[in-house]
């Protein structure tokens, strides 16, 4: 007697990528049916209840052992994935966001119909998910400047739409603004042990291979072999983080002096009282939220089970760019 393929239970973003939300919902639909899937669908039309849908999917789900799918962006697939990991449920992914890193690194295509065909026909694989304090991150974790990048760079999405020449023009001009510097103290462990003091615009950790690789940092290599890259900045000038942002766009970063790069296996982040009452700006996968200092950057200690083509995430981070 042969098992039946495990139930979907879709969330998908009605606002995410390029609101094509009624071609995906029955492009869904077709080839669930057309494989003889059962199907559950869920949209989303406030992103603010996203996390209490995302625990109820994932309820219903855990009771057929289904699988919980994030069809959106890189914001949609971290607060999804948030509610999965440690579920015991496996995960799928349908990137329809304007980077996708997540689902780039892992082989699953950015044509819809190709993803589709991942989801119904290939089998759960670990995939390494990262942590700050209690909150995952799978593509990266930052504080201090790239927060404030990231926040204009939704501002003008808005206005001029998602594309990655907008994204580097957002950058632009929240460069030409001025920053400020953080007072940090960070305590690192690892191979070696040590706590450092600095002054930096931004902290970044990032849980992407292939992010690292395309603005040409060597980290990809540790985050492959189940560690978190770091990235700080030395206080600079506008013009100089301006230099900075052109060498990342060419996947030149890792040539500049001003940065200190490595990996780790967990890092504790303090910053200095003039943050008030404990917290501090982050941004996780692009969403940005306030969290409780001291922060604490780890590997979560179970994998994300994520469907997949198998295959080590070297030869499958050749994945065309995202439209």
């Amino acid at each position: 007697m042969t098992t039946a393929a495990p139930a979907l239970f879709v969330i998908f973003n009605r606002g995410s990528g390029h609101g094509e939300a009624a071609e995906l919902q029955s492009a869904i639909e077709t080839a669930c049916r057309e494989a003889g899937r059962e199907l559950h669908l869920q949209g989303i039309d406030d992103p603010r209840q996203i996390h209490r849908i995302a625990r109820e999917t994932v309820q219903r789900a855990q009771k057929v052992r289904g699988i919980v799918v994030a069809a959106g962006g890189d914001g949609t697939i971290n607060a999804v994935a948030q509610a999965v990991l440690g579920s015991g449920c496996a995960f799928g992914v349908l990137p329809r966001g304007t980077f996708n890193y997540f689902s780039r690194t892992h082989g699953i295509p950015a044509e819809l119909g190709a993803a589709l065909q991942v989801l119904l026909h290939e089998s759960p694989q670990p995939v390494q998910v990262g942590l700050v304090n209690d909150r995952v991150f799978l593509v990266n974790a930052s504080l201090g400047l790239y927060p404030k990048l990231l926040e204009d760079r939704e501002y003008w999405k808005k206005q001029l739409g998602r594309s990655r020449p907008v994204a580097f023009l957002a950058g632009l001009l929240t460069l030409m603004q001025g920053h400020s510097n953080l007072r940090l103290s960070i305590e690192l462990r690892g191979e070696t042990h040590a706590i450092r003091q600095i002054r930096t615009p931004t902290l970044f950790v990032g849980n992407n291979a292939l992010q690292m690789e395309q603005i040409g940092l060597p980290e990809a290599h540790a985050i492959d072999a189940g560690q978190l890259a770091g990235i700080t900045l030395r206080p600079l000038g506008r013009w100089a983080l301006l230099g900075l942002l052109l060498r990342g766009a060419l996947g030149r970063l890792g040539e500049a002096s001003q940065l200190f790069n490595f990996s780790f296996a967990c890092l504790t982040v303090q910053a200095s009282r003039r943050f008030g009452l404990g917290r501090i700006k982050l941004a996780t996968d692009g969403e940005i939220v306030w969290m409780k200092l001291p922060l604490q950057f780890r590997v979560a200690p179970e994998p994300l089970l994520l469907i997949r083509p198998a295959g080590p995430a070297a030869e499958r981070a050749t994945e065309p760019e995202a439209r």
